[in-house]
């Protein structure tokens, strides 16, 4: 090789190096760039409680034990698994709306989910979307009005209203509702709308869904088969799925134990060999339909936990339903009285802290016949 040859062998290998190391540079960069705006919540500090602190004595549905940590998998001092922050808290949102894109909808489905990666868990706590909650930003827009529904903070952050100037837009608005009111740790947010849900569930074959009883949404003139579920194993598909979570005759909480059911089926599906090795190719089809601010580094990491957590350390529970009352409320933005849930805000936020600080023991919901107590993720 001459002394020119080696020369431009020398330059091209330096320019090769310069340019695999922008390349990955730019790589790592987009890797864990988030997919979209990040939340803008202050510092999140928790609520002191008093050292004498023990759950509502009317807290018969899902007791909280007194504040340690959940015995059902013990501390770990490990580094956390699959790379990841030791917890993650994620606030999840499914859309009312039935387009493509996010400018409208209600917060149909309102979902905290704490992710320990310290000690494989995942706890998933669901907020009544029909509490009556000081919402940021909306007065200027709604005549001095503070106080709406909580699934209408979601709405009034979006495109279509944007009440607000967050960046995050309707999961952020959402997002600090849920700290205003309750102390709501969060630390990204994934919502999906109703098509997206659909196409999910059929991208993975369908889901099986145990029911104990029958469903039976029919009412009114919507007479329609396609509201009724029988009691047993079902295999549901996309549009079935949806339509099982939506059905809300028996009221709100009703409806939020078959949300969990549907969750949790999806939850198995989603888990299992079958579908666990196609994940990050579902992740890559649906990157551009959601609303999140998770990375795809995060989300490969949340997926690298799913290959690893036990079924039932995916726990699903809620605020005991005796805390709330269904009462009225004359909302001057429909110049009427809607239906609302009334409750102690600070015995929920007693709860949210719990949650928090995954101390929240979750025991079955009771379903069925009285006494039986059947999980809702087996």
């Amino acid at each position: 090789m001459t002394r020119a040859q080696k020369t431009a062998f020398t330059l091209l290998s330096i320019f090769a190096i310069l340019l695999s190391g922008a390349v990955y540079s730019l790589y790592t960069k987009k890797w864990r760039a988030p997919l979209g705006p990040s939340l803008q919540l202050p510092t999140w500090t928790p609520f002191a409680l008093p050292a004498t602190w023990t759950p509502d004595p009317r807290a018969t549905k899902t007791p909280l034990s007194a504040i340690t940590v959940d015995s059902a998998k013990p501390t770990t001092t490990q580094p956390p698994q699959c790379g990841a922050t030791p917890v993650m808290h994620i606030l999840l949102i499914g859309s009312d709306a039935r387009a493509d894109s996010y400018n409208y909808g209600l917060a149909d489905v309102i979902r905290l989910a704490r992710v320990d990666f310290m000690n494989e868990t995942v706890t998933v706590l669901e907020f009544p979307r029909d509490l009556w909650v000081e919402i940021p930003d909306i007065a200027d827009n709604l005549d001095g009005q503070t106080h709406e529904k909580l699934n209408q903070a979601y709405l009034y952050g979006n495109p279509g209203f944007q009440y607000t100037n967050d960046p995050a837009q309707g999961p952020g608005l959402l997002a600090r509702t849920l700290a205003l009111n309750f102390g709501a740790r969060i630390d990204h947010y994934a919502a999906i709308n109703m098509k997206t849900f659909v196409n999910i569930v059929n991208a993975v074959g369908g889901i099986d869904v145990y029911l104990p009883e029958p469903v039976d949404g029919r009412a009114g003139e919507d007479l329609s088969e396609r509201l009724v579920f029988p009691a047993g194993q079902l295999h549901l598909m996309g549009d079935r799925a949806l339509t099982l979570a939506r059905i809300r005759i028996e009221g709100g909480f009703a409806r939020a134990e078959n949300q969990n059911r549907v969750l949790c089926a999806l939850r198995d599906q989603l888990t299992s060999p079958e579908v666990v090795k196609d994940i990050p190719e579902l992740i890559q089809a649906f990157r551009d339909n959601v609303q999140t601010d998770l990375s795809p580094a995060q989300i490969s990491d949340l997926a690298c936990l799913g290959t690893q957590i036990q079924t039932g350390d995916i726990r699903f529970v809620d605020f005991p339903q005796s805390l709330f009352v269904q009462t009225r409320e004359f909302d001057p933005v429909f110049g009427k009285n809607v239906s609302i849930l009334k409750t102690d805000f600070e015995i929920l936020r007693e709860y949210v802290h719990q949650f928090n600080e995954g101390a929240w023991q979750a025991t079955s919901a009771p379903v069925g016949t009285p006494g039986e107590e059947v999980p809702f993720c087996p």
